[in-house]
């Protein structure tokens, strides 16, 4: 089955992508992509969520969590990005939390099946639907973008009402 959602462009500060270095991020491609990836991570690692993004290839890719979208995604176009943890359950990782939070990408919550699509490539358990999601736009106002939180469509800005559907552009800003 080959799933594939809307792109999403970096919408980030530009000295961001400026910086990026091919390499970023890891390939997983298979199970013993992400089995030798889940190998080289310590103790320490494994207590927080790792960066991911959904390349254009489909294929998941994964960074330490404190690495910038972008540069997982080696500046390229994503299906989405956000972050990832994982955690060992009967002998076998599964993953623990998923979300679409970045804002380099500001992905919408609708890239979901991408991610799934590219975990169960890699035959990880995981949930139904992103554990948490991030509802990004971009306000017709100011021109600035947000988060939406709790479902107040109010831009935290300028107070300008936010559009229900996603609009953030790869030639807006976040």
């Amino acid at each position: 089955m080959n799933v594939r959602g809307r792109s999403y462009g970096y919408v980030g500060p530009a000295d961001l992508k400026a910086a990026v270095r091919p390499g970023g991020g890891r390939r997983v491609g298979s199970a013993a992509d992400f089995a030798h990836w889940i190998a080289e991570r310590t103790a320490a690692e494994l207590l927080e969520p790792f960066t991911f993004v959904v390349g254009m290839d489909g294929v998941l890719r994964l960074a330490p969590r404190r690495s910038e979208h972008v540069a997982c995604a080696d500046g390229e176009h994503v299906l989405s990005a956000g972050e990832i943890s994982f955690i060992r359950e009967a002998d076998q990782w599964v993953v623990d939390g998923v979300s679409n939070q970045s804002t380099g990408y500001c992905p919408d919550v609708v890239s979901w099946p991408v991610v799934a699509h590219a975990l169960d490539a890699i035959e990880l358990g995981r949930p139904p639907h992103f554990t948490h999601q991030v509802v990004f736009r971009r306000c017709p106002g100011c021109q600035e973008c947000t988060i939406v939180r709790e479902d107040d469509f109010v831009c935290v800005f300028c107070g300008s009402d936010l559009p229900k559907a996603w609009n953030i552009d790869v030639d807006s800003r976040c």
